[in-house]
């Protein structure tokens, strides 16, 4: 048996189920809640992010929920750092940390540590995310391709938020994210492979999803005409209204906000902004997706199933973690 303290990672594409599950399990076992989502950080952006209502987060309470304004930015660094204090503070108490969520980086980034990169600069970041409004994302892209090809190949050009922060490290180091990454890896297998950044914990890996992506497809997009039908645009309205928030900031671009708001600024008719923010919804879902197949010993569960608490209970008690 495994002398670290157990802890629970429940995971899933977008409209999957997943906070539905962790309420069950959280009453039939000792565990509380930390939420593993880099959208539902933010206060003030409730409708298009899912966020789970006041009476339900009163009677379940989640970690890492409304913490940070929408002006501010938030890293895997973080979250790592903010969760291990939630996770330290709730198996003091004697219970289980149960992390739910599909920020699949956050998930990765708790369990195998970072790499140690140059602390964030506001003023380097700023002038990049300044040169981004005058020149678009692709001409950032196209200057980190140049001098770190291979971040360039894992960052999407719609990506601004690492792809800033890439930039960032450069300028700052004069070392790429790449070049930093290889030293620490390089020192990791001088010292023995023990860096001390793999996380404290045993850990069971949950995921749940539809058996069928069509499934899945139309969950997505009734859930986004719902959001529209609660008010989504107005949520938005009220963010726009705000001098200190603009398009290219991490909470602004998150799905679903970065149409609305385009939709406001008149560059997208409201179908159009229905019709593609279902479609860029579905793409994160297919980034969770492939994030997932990947995922070591992950233990599946069908949406649609009316078992998902038995089976998820058997799982874990089979696990190491419940013995």
């Amino acid at each position: 048996m495994s002398a670290l303290p157990p802890a629970i990672f429940l995971m899933g594409p977008t409209a999957a189920g997943k906070t539905d599950l962790a309420i069950e399990l959280s009453k039939a076992l000792p565990c509380e809640l930390i939420s593993v989502d880099s959208a539902l950080v933010y206060r003030g952006m409730d409708i298009g992010t899912a966020k789970p209502s006041p009476q339900l987060l009163a009677q379940h309470p989640h970690y890492l929920i409304d913490i940070l304004d929408p002006a501010q930015s938030y890293s895997a660094a973080d979250f790592r750092r903010d969760a291990l204090q939630a996770m330290a503070q709730i198996t003091a108490r004697g219970n289980i940390p149960l992390l739910v969520g599909g920020t699949m980086l956050y998930f990765k980034a708790l369990l195998e540590g970072l790499a140690d990169m140059p602390a964030a600069d506001a003023q380097v970041r700023s002038e990049l995310e300044a040169q981004a409004l005058r020149e678009g994302w692709a001409a950032l892209h196209a200057r980190l391709a140049a001098v770190d090809p291979v971040s360039a190949a894992r960052i999407h050009p719609n990506d601004p938020q690492r792809l800033v922060r890439a930039l960032e490290v450069y300028q700052v180091s004069g070392m790429t994210m790449t070049e930093h990454r290889a030293r620490q890896s390089a020192q990791s297998t001088v010292a023995g492979a023990s860096t001390g950044s793999q996380l404290p914990y045993t850990v069971a890996n949950l995921a749940i999803a539809p058996a069928q992506r069509s499934v899945l497809h139309e969950r997505i997009a009734q859930r986004f005409v719902q959001m529209l039908e609660q008010g989504f645009v107005d949520e938005v309205t009220a963010l726009r209204a705000r001098s200190d928030l603009h398009a290219g900031l991490p909470s602004i671009r998150a799905v679903g906000y970065r149409q609305v708001w385009d939709h406001l600024d008149g560059k997208l008719t409201s179908f159009a902004m229905q019709e593609r923010g279902i479609i860029a919804t579905r793409q994160l879902a297919k980034r969770q997706y492939t994030w997932l197949r990947g995922w070591p010993e992950v233990h599946w569960l069908d949406s649609l199933a009316c078992d998902n608490l038995p089976r998820a209970l058997k799982y874990l008690g089979g696990s190491s973690i419940l013995s």
